[in-house]
Parts: structure tokens; sequence; C-alpha cells
């Protein structure tokens, strides 16, 4: 079966069958999704559940093979692209009414906890019935934890100072003196397989941050920007641990909200946080102005996609006088792992033309241009 003719036999259902070769293993599992969730459409219609209804439309039952709601988001998940299997879910919730998966805390716990999940929750949070908002905190906290032991080391590490190539240490610093592990471990060469073994690493030591700084983080809410609204509020739990660094959380719609005292805890910043709504990006930068107390000491990260639902030339206004006042800039399209942003280019290059730099990073390549400027 071609892909075009896979689309099709998805599209129409099981009663299209004989006009469509057979379909294959993955696409036999998307099918029962897509069936369990869209055959909802014909309830009411007098439709069988054993595919006899009339008209040739799907069935409107739920048959006993029809998996659990979790086992069906998980399975959805597996088995579509990650933006398809989030409308689909979205959809379950929005327009079907499958409540079950944000009201039943046994559910929530049986949810696989990963960054896609925690998307779909916070996108979705304002369904949750409170009864289940402990259950959604644990996957929070276990998506945060994940997050957290993977980035610490490699942002601190890159933050807290530069190398010094005069100084050397045992503790890993993430710099390696390449030729002094090697000559200390010249004793391990493996001669019939030619490979030297490493025993003792040597690294550079980082020199310490010599004065503060204050790094402000203002991270567009909306419901595209879910990734690096989780690893944004990830990111400033790290950076407020570490000694020289100042961290202020901004997070917008068309409302501003300052979550600066929650910077040093990202759970409770992303239980904080509703994705979706509008865009007013221009008052969200207005407000960071009036932060700023000490401009050549002060990075301001603006992260959103650049869909400007407010005043553009208002927009641009406050990045030109952050910018002349001193204050670094940089606009990110995308803060997260494997960033491909989806931005509004036009708005983006007048941003770059009024004095911020536009891109798109990972929390460690941030924390890498942050140590740069700071250093």
């Amino acid at each position: 079966m071609s892909e075009l003719e896979q689309r099709w036999r998805l599209v129409l259902g099981k009663y299209s069958d004989q006009q469509f070769p057979p379909l294959g293993a993955d696409g036999l599992g998307q099918d029962q999704a897509l069936a369990f969730l869209y055959d909802r459409l014909y309830q009411g219609r007098g439709l069988r559940d054993d595919g006899g209804g009339e008209g040739g439309e799907r069935s409107a039952g739920l048959e006993s093979s029809v998996p659990h709601l979790v086992d069906w988001l998980n399975r959805t998940r597996e088995l579509f692209p990650e933006e398809v299997a989030q409308s689909l879910t979205a959809e379950a919730v929005d327009r079907f009414g499958l409540t079950g998966l944000l009201t039943d805390p046994t559910a929530l716990d049986h949810i696989e906890a990963d960054i896609h999940t925690l998307q779909m929750l916070l996108s979705l949070k304002s369904n949750v019935d409170p009864a289940a908002l402990s259950a959604v905190r644990r996957v929070v906290q276990k998506v945060v934890e994940e997050l957290m032991e993977r980035l610490r080391s490699e942002i601190s590490a890159v933050v807290v100072g530069r190398v010094d190539p005069q100084s050397r240490t045992r503790r890993p610093t993430g710099a390696v003196d390449a030729l002094r592990t090697i000559e200390q471990n010249l004793g391990t060469w493996d001669a019939d397989r030619r490979r030297l073994l490493i025993e003792d690493v040597t690294f550079f030591r980082r020199s310490r941050l010599r004065y503060p700084w204050e790094i402000i983080l203002c991270i567009d809410q909306s419901g595209s920007m879910a990734s690096s609204v989780i690893h944004s509020a990830v990111l400033a739990g790290i950076l407020s641990g570490l000694p020289g660094v100042s961290v202020r959380l901004v997070v917008f719609d068309t409302a501003v909200a300052d979550l600066t005292h929650l910077a040093d805890d990202p759970v409770e910043a992303l239980m904080s946080v509703q994705l979706g709504g509008g865009t007013d990006i221009a008052q969200a930068v207005r407000y960071v102005e009036s932060l700023v107390t000490n401009p050549t000491r002060t990075i301001v990260a603006l992260i959103t996609d650049f869909y400007e639902g407010g005043s553009v030339p208002s927009l641009l206004q406050s990045v030109s006088r952050l910018a002349e006042s001193g204050v670094t800039l940089m606009g990110l399209a995308a803060l997260e792992d494997g960033a491909g942003p989806a931005f509004d280019r036009h708005t983006a290059e007048r941003v770059v033309a009024a004095g911020m730099p536009v891109g798109a990073m990972t929390p460690k390549s941030f924390a890498q241009w942050a140590a740069g400027i700071m250093q």
C-alpha cells in the first residue's frame, strides 16, 4: 500500500477495506486509535457495534478490544508523529469530552511521564479536575527531575566560570585537559586492541564569576511554545542555584506574570503556567524594561515564536531602548533539544534590526553563550 493509499484508508475507516490493500501492523494500530476517537461522531445514528452499520460509515460502538484511555494515549504517541498525537489528545478532551484523561488520578498515574506527556498536560491543565492535580504534579516532578539531572552538570560547568589553562583538577568541570590525560594514562596502552584505556581524567579548573549578573527569562506561554516553556523553567531552576547569578522568571500571553519567586522551583513554576491564549510580546518586554537596574550586567532572553498579537512598533521601541542601555539581548524562537522552531520571520527580522539577535538554542548552548558574555 502506498503512503497516499494508507492516508485515505485511515481517513475513510475500516468500511473502506474492500477498496484498498490491507493495512500493515502500524496502519492497523493507527486505525484502531482513530476509530476509538472518531467513531464517537456516529453515536446515536443507529449504527451497530459489529461493523454492520448502514451507509458504509464507521461503527459507533466501543468494542471490548478498544484500549483504556491511558493505553490509547500512550499508543497514540507511539504510532503518530508528535504534533498529530497532541492534536488527537486535544480533540479527545475538547471535542469528545474524554475527560477521564485529565480527571482520573489513577489514569494520570499510569500515563508515561515524559516531556511529551507534560506538554499535553500543561496545554490542557485548565480542564484538569482539582482532585487530579496531585497526579499532574507527580508527572511534572518526574519530568523536571530527569531534565535537571541531565542538564545541571553541563550548565553549571559552563556558566560558573571560564577555563583556567594554568589550573587543573580531577573534579569534572566539562573541560578535559586532553594532553595531560593522555600522558597520565600511557601505562594503560592496550597493544592488542591498539587503544589507550583511560582510567584517570584531568580537567581544567574554571574560574568563578567576579561580579554578579542578572538573567531575565521572558517566556511566551502560548501553546506552540510548550517545550520551550518546560526547558526554560528547568534552566531557571539550574541558573538560580549558581553563585554570582540571579534569575528573574517572567511568563506572558496577553497578560504578564512575574514568577521570579518560583525561579528556583521549576515544578511550582510549571504548575503556575497556563499554556494557550493570545500573545502580547510588547507588553511583556515593557515589563522587563522596568526590572533592569544594571543594564551592562543584565542578560534578557526573550523566548517566543514572535507571532505578535500586540503592537509590533511598541515591541521594537522597547527592544531598541534595552539595546541602547547596554543590556545583552537574545531572542529565542525555541529553547529545547533539537530545536526546529516555527516562528514569524518577518517580526523576528525587525527585532534583529532593533538590536536583539534571534536564534534557537538548546539549554546547554544558551548556557555556553551566556557564560561567554558574563566572563
